[in-house]
C-alpha cells in the first residue's frame, strides 16, 4: 500500500486544547511527519469539558460537551487542506475499562461530513470490548518511532499528559504485536493534579516550567502514601482514568501553594520510578514527550530516579508537543488497511486487535 497523507488529532486530559499533526505511512513504517497546528480552549469551553469528566453518555453536561469537541476540531482541522484521512481521537470523559467501558465525546461522523473526509474514530471500545484497557494506545506508533530513529536497544517512550503512560520497546522484534515487542502502561497521574491545583488556587491552567513546585518542597508522607496505592503493585498492562486519584487534591488541601505544587509533581515523577520495575530489562534512554518535559523539577526528578537518559524527543529530532496526535494519524492508516492497533502487551487485550470505526462522507454514519 502506498503511503496515506493521514492527519491526527488529540485532546488530552489536561483540558488545554486540540493537537493535530500530518503523519505520511502506511501504517507501519513513517515515511514523514508534515503540518502540525495547535488550537487552544477557551476557559469557557475548558469548564463545559471540565464539568463532564467522569460523565458517560445520556448524562447531564455530555451533550454540551460534545459540541465544544466537535467545533474545535472541525475550526482546527479546517487548516489542513492536502490530507486524505482524518483520525479523531475525542474528548475522554470517563475511562472505566472493567465496569462501564470508556467514553469519547466528539461524533467521527459529524466531522466526515463537515470536513468532507473519512475520519477513524473510536478507537479505544473494541479493545475495551474484547477485555483490553483501551489504553494507553500509543505504543504501536512508538514502536515505529523507534525504528525510525534507528534505535538498535530497548527503549521508553514516556508521555506526561494529565495522565502517564510509557512504552517500552524492543525495536529489533519485526512488529509492534510480536512476542516481547512492546510493554506499555498508564504509570500515574502526570499533569491533571497539578493543573487541577493550579486552577483552582490561582485560576492558571498549569505551573509552567514547575516554576511553583521549585519554589516549594515535596511533603514526604503524602508521597509515601500516594505510593501504597494497590495500582503501582498491580502487573501491567494497566489504565487509569483522569481522576483515579482523586484522593490527591485534599491530601496536598492543607499545604501551601508552592509545597502543594511540589508535592504533586513529586508524586508524579515517583508514579514513574515505580512503574519502571516493570520494565523487562534497562532501556538505552527514556524520551519523553507531553507538557509534563517541560516541568524541570518533574524532569530532573525522573533523572535522579534512573540510570540512563531521560531527555526530551527533540533530542530525538521529535515533536513532544504533537506525539499523540501524530499517533492517531497513524493508528487511522492502520485501521484503514485493517491491521492491529492494541496487543494484549500494551492494553492485556486477548489477542491482537484492530479497534475504530470508519465514517466517510455522505454516508450517515
Amino acid at each position: 500500500m502506498e503511503p496515506i497523507r493521514a492527519v491526527g488529532t488529540m485532546s488530552g486530559t489536561s483540558l488545554d486544547g486540540v493537537d493535530a499533526a500530518v503523519v505520511v505511512t502506511d501504517g507501519e513504517s513513517i515515511s514523514a511527519f508534515g503540518q502540525s497546528e495547535y488550537r487552544p480552549y477557551s476557559d469557557a469551553e475548558r469548564a463545559v469539558l471540565r464539568a463532564a469528566l467522569g460523565r458517560w453518555p445520556g448524562d447531564p453536561g455530555v451533550q454540551e460537551a460534545a459540541e465544544v469537541v466537535e467545533t474545535a476540531h472541525a475550526e482546527l482541522l479546517a487548516r489542513f487542506d492536502d490530507v486524505e484521512l482524518v483520525g479523531f481521537h475525542g474528548q475522554t470523559l470517563a475511562h472505566d475499562p472493567r465496569g462501564r467501558g470508556t467514553h469519547q465525546a466528539g461524533d467521527g461522523a459529524v466531522l466526515a461530513e463537515v470536513l468532507d473526509r473519512p475520519v477513524i474514530w473510536d478507537f479505544r471500545s473494541s479493545d475495551v470490548e474484547l477485555g483490553g484497557q483501551g489504553a494507553p494506545l500509543a505504543p504501536f506508533f512508538h514502536f515505529a518511532l523507534a525504528k525510525r530513529i534507528g534505535a538498535e536497544e530497548p527503549i521508553v517512550f514516556l508521555n506526561l499528559g494529565g495522565v502517564g503512560n510509557v512504552t517500552w520497546v524492543d525495536p529489533l522484534k519485526p512488529k509492534p504485536e510480536a512476542p516481547g515487542a512492546l510493554l506499555a502502561f498508564d504509570t500515574g497521574p502526570a499533569n491533571a493534579p497539578i493543573n487541577d491545583l493550579m486552577q483552582a488556587r490561582l485560576g492558571v491552567s498549569q505551573d509552567r516550567d514547575g516554576a511553583l513546585a521549585a519554589a516549594g518542597e515535596a511533603d514526604e508522607e503524602i508521597v509515601e502514601a500516594f505510593l501504597r496505592d494497590p495500582y503501582f503493585r498491580r502487573m501491567p498492562p494497566k489504565s487509569l482514568d483522569r481522576d483515579a486519584f482523586r484522593a490527591l487534591g485534599p491530601a496536598v488541601a492543607g499545604l501551601g501553594d508552592a509545597d502543594a505544587a511540589a508535592t504533586l509533581t513529586a508524586c508524579a515523577a515517583e508514579a514513574v520510578i515505580a512503574g519502571a520495575e516493570h520494565f523487562p530489562r534497562p532501556p538505552q534512554g527514556m524520551l519523553v514527550a507531553g507538557g509534563g518535559r517541560h516541568n524541570k523539577v518533574l524532569m530532573r526528578a525522573l533523572q535522579a530516579g534512573f540510570d540512563f537518559p531521560v531527555l526530551p524527543v527533540e533530542e530525538a529530532g521529535l515533536d513532544g508537543d504533537m506525539l499523540e496526535a501524530q499517533a492517531f494519524a497513524y493508528l487511522a492508516v492502520r485501521v484503514l488497511r485493517g491491521l492491529p492497533t492494541s496487543c494484549p502487551s500494551t492494553t492485556g487485550v486477548g489477542a491482537a486487535v484492530g479497534g475504530g470505526r470508519i465514517s466517510r462522507p455522505g454516508s450517515g454514519g
